[in-house]
């Protein structure tokens, strides 16, 4: 049996990593594709500029495109995504890749069929081999237009890649759509596998098995989402049944130089792209649901589900119309100096009883437990779980609920001894962006309730060592959002210390 294999590391696992690498472990990388069994090695993007930041692997510059040139004799491959790439950019961004990349991918909605066919014909006629990846393999049964048409590949195209991108796909159903594309195309067959399910290996496995000529892996599976099948697993897997030799050690070595990336984002599959693949659903949002630290595993299950039962959300709350008699307003964070202060400021509190509390993180709700100051939790995924932990069940009788806007992405959870002071807001007017987080919930109570004064404790920042991806995440999100509330006339006063720029700073000790 011959088979011809594909890794997609840089490309695939820059989803994780915006497409940056360290030099130093794409050295490592590239120093074990060339003694491995790999024919090709696909090592990231081309694009026209886009917005926000993409790293090197995404637009690969020239100068990168010769580094990795000289780094090996193995095929390089890059791939256009085809919804943002037509065949007047093709000069453009295919020229600096003469003479150094032999196969150019394009990643192709079946919808968008008839299109990538005119943008084929461009990348062929500048000499590339040309594959398509052709995704959402679990969902080509609803694009008849695109069965009847495929065989439009032929004398085209040199790889029809079948790509289950959402990682739902059966052997069976391999099987069944292997012998869908067969019976309309004679070119060369590829199968792109995800592994939400944990099926990447035998969908591969079987794929071969019907006659399948090119696979795709990544390093520790590496890849968007749940990630991609294990190139270490199916080298091993091909070696057994004797279809492989290589040199185990740089298998290691390479994996080894993977391993810390692992340690920090974490890939693979989980229960909520579990739950995504096996009801095709798309992987970018679970993908940012699982990076926020606020929505738990309940949580997005919940969304999931909704979404794949073509539900908005499981319930509708009342509008919160804002309360009177407020002319401050005090948020609270889940930073330790909340602890830390805490006597000052309940002392603070008991001077400024007009002052109503709004917890953005139930996290220090404790230091609030029976002050008579009015306080509002905002419930945003998990919270309403989280307010249960940190009270023990014992819930505050007066605590007012507010919730995002209707329809939540993430459902609702309200505890059940707050139903009757659960609201949600009717909107989020202060911000464009960031519209279910928990600061925006708490600044657009202020914004709704029109208190003279907004102060913030608990809102620490972060040292200057390394954060993490979710903590930069969440301290760039916070910027954001005290950025805009300032422009609606929100100025923000942080009375513990904090390393947002952006925030007045006071201590609390000068109020008391």
């Amino acid at each position: 049996m011959e088979i011809r294999l594909l890794d997609c590391t840089l490309r695939d696992g820059g989803y994780y990593t915006n497409w940056d690498f360290n030099k130093s472990l794409v050295k490592t990388y590239m120093e074990a594709m060339e003694v491995l069994p790999i024919e090709y090695v696909e090592v990231g993007y081309r694009s026209k500029q886009m917005k926000n930041y993409l790293g090197e692997y995404f637009y690969l510059p020239e100068y990168v495109l010769e580094e990795l040139k000289g780094m090996t004799t193995k095929k390089l491959v890059i791939i256009l995504n085809e919804k943002d790439i037509r065949q007047e950019d093709l000069d453009e961004v295919l020229s600096p890749c003469a003479g150094i990349i032999s196969m150019v991918r394009i990643a192709i909605d079946p919808a968008n069929f008839e299109r990538a066919i005119v943008l084929a014909k461009g990348v062929k006629a500048m000499g590339f081999e040309v594959g398509f990846n052709i995704m959402y393999m679990s969902k080509w049964k609803e694009y008849p237009d695109f069965l009847n048409s495929l065989h439009k590949v032929n004398g085209l195209v040199d790889f029809f890649y079948m790509v289950d991108s959402f990682g739902g796909v059966f052997p069976e159903e391999v099987k069944e759509v292997i012998e869908i594309v067969k019976e309309r195309v004679d070119v060369s067959l590829g199968f792109h596998g995800h592994n939400n399910l944990e099926l990447a290996l035998i969908n591969t496995l079987t794929a071969i098995d019907c006659g399948v000529d090119i696979v795709d892996s990544t390093i520790m599976g590496m890849g968007r989402g749940a990630g991609n099948l294990k190139t270490e697993l199916l080298l091993t897997v091909l070696n057994a049944k004797g279809n492989a030799s290589f040199d185990f050690n740089a298998l290691s070595k390479v994996v080894d130089g993977f391993t810390e990336l692992h340690e920090e984002y974490r890939w693979g599959a989980n229960l909520p792209y579990m739950v995504s693949g096996a009801h095709s659903l798309p992987q970018k949002e679970v993908m940012d649901w699982v990076g926020k630290r606020y929505y738990s595993l309940n949580s997005i299950i919940r969304a999931l589900q909704n979404q794949s039962q073509g539900i908005s959300d499981n319930r509708k709350l009342p509008v919160f119309n804002g309360l009177s008699g407020f002319s401050n307003a005090l948020i609270v964070g889940g930073g330790p100096s909340v602890k830390k202060n805490a006597e000052a400021i309940r002392q603070f509190l008991s001077r400024k009883p007009e002052t109503i509390v709004i917890h953005a993180s139930s996290k220090n709700a404790m230091e609030f437990n029976n002050i008579k100051n009015t306080q509002i939790f905002c419930l945003v995924g998990n919270e309403g779980h989280r307010m249960e932990d940190v009270f023990s069940g014992n819930l505050p009788d007066e605590a007012i609920c507010i919730s995002p806007p209707y329809p939540r992405k993430m459902g609702t959870y309200i505890p059940e001894k707050l139903e009757k002071m659960a609201f949600e807001l009717n909107d989020v007017k202060f911000s464009d962006k960031y519209l279910d987080s928990h600061t925006a919930l708490a600044l657009e109570t202020c914004y709704d309730l029109k208190v003279s004064n907004i102060w913030l404790v608990g809102y620490d920042g972060y040292g200057s060592g390394n954060l993490s991806q979710r903590e930069q995440e969440l301290f760039y999100e916070n910027e954001y959002l005290f950025n805009m509330a300032k422009e609606h006339g929100m100025d923000c006063e942080s009375l513990t210390a904090t390393s947002y720029k952006n925030l007045v700073s006071q201590s609390v000790f000068s109020y008391i």
